[in-house]
């Protein structure tokens, strides 16, 4: 392989390389390099000096996978190959034990260096359960902190548009190619996450589809990259509670939202409490444990009155009639001695402060106490 017939620069390139060869562990790669004392350019050159046992290893090299990330590269400015040893890429991936060789990357590279809390949750996530990712990725963001998740529906895709409403931004792992978005739906939020200086990673190869055994993979990115990962409604046999148990077997933070004990999607976070995750039920209690204090936001008067404000409504008799699951109109007005077009005459309040939804059926209270 030429290594001087690419523009990139020839340690990237001989780290893309590396990573070319489907069929051999990163883990493997950095193995050798340690042992043998060879630099990433020495191993992809396959120069006759190398050891047999090396050979073989460098024989699984893919010239079409090179290419295609080459190819990928060089038709937008914003995007990005971050190899092992730049210093883009970061540290925490390191302490897995199969770290990716390259990320492929797209818009605001130095989020990766940033502080992050996961956010991930099912993909046939409740209103509320929506409602409750999008809140706390948006006050996560205003805090400072980058909003990490998986690009999926449901919770994944709460949490990046709750991040990208505040003012630090999101990181989307992917468990494809960085140009194909899954699923298809997401494509919207893909683009306005790199434009709108998020950023969007993953370690496959350009042209590389969706697969099964992809998910694990990026799950285990999702897990490393942050401080904690907070779980937002999962069954107890689930993807998500894989990430939460990566997350923990690396020594990070596993915070838990608690729910409905009757709803199936409930019992992978009462599982993980159990367990020992911490109980999550507003923004503090994962700033408390991450040691970032509530007064460094910051709240001007206005929105310190707001904030007042709201929480005195969510204190109200009407509002602590309106359950977190489906309550009938007729119910809510029973418990308040009103008649039903008195009852949603007074919920239009609520609703327009974000407190509870219409829903077909009656309401759901989506915050307050």
């Amino acid at each position: 392989m030429n290594l001087k017939s690419f523009q990139t620069d020839s340690e990237t390139l001989a780290w893309t390389a590396l990573a070319s060869a489907q069929g051999v562990s990163s883990k493997i790669w950095l193995q050798a390099i340690e042992y043998y004392q060879l630099s990433p350019e020495e191993l992809a050159l396959n120069t006759s000096s190398l050891p047999e046992d090396v050979k073989k290893l460098t024989d699984q090299i893919s010239q079409p996978l090179i290419d295609a990330a080459l190819k990928w590269n060089k038709m937008d400015e914003n995007r990005h190959i971050i190899a092992y040893s730049s210093s883009y890429y970061p540290e925490s991936l390191k302490q897995l034990d199969s770290p990716p060789l390259v990320l492929f990357a797209t818009g605001n590279c130095t989020l990766l260096q940033s502080p992050q809390i996961a956010i991930v949750g099912s993909r046939r996530a409740s209103l509320q359960g929506k409602r409750i990712a999008n809140d706390i990725g948006f006050g996560l963001s205003e805090y400072g902190i980058v909003v990490t998740s998986g690009l999926a529906m449901g919770i994944d895709c709460a949490a990046h548009q709750g991040a990208l409403s505040g003012s630090t931004g999101t990181i989307a792992v992917m468990g494809t190619g960085p140009e194909i978005v899954y699923p298809a739906k997401n494509s919207k939020l893909y683009e306005t996450i790199n434009d709108s200086g998020g950023v969007t990673v993953t370690e496959f190869f350009p042209g590389q589809g969706p697969k099964p055994w992809h998910f694990p993979r990026r799950n285990r990115i999702i897990a490393a990259l942050s401080l904690g990962t907070l779980v937002v409604e999962a069954k107890i046999k689930s993807g998500t509670l894989i990430t939460a148990n990566l997350a923990a077997d690396m020594g990070r933070e596993v915070f838990a939202v608690p729910g409905n004990i009757f709803h199936a999607y409930s019992e992978g976070c009462h599982w993980l409490i159990q367990q020992g995750a911490k109980l999550v039920t507003n923004i503090n209690d994962i700033l408390d444990e991450i040691g970032v204090q509530p007064t460094q936001l910051g709240l001007n008067v206005d929105q310190q009155n707001e904030k007042s404000t709201a929480n005195s409504l969510a204190t109200d008799k009407l509002l602590a009639s309106v359950d977190y699951d489906i309550t009938a109109i007729d119910v809510i007005a029973q418990r308040n001695a009103l008649s039903v077009s008195q009852a949603m005459a007074s919920l239009l309040e609520y609703e327009l402060r974000g407190l509870v939804a219409a829903v077909p059926g009656g309401y759901v209270k989506l915050r307050g106490k």
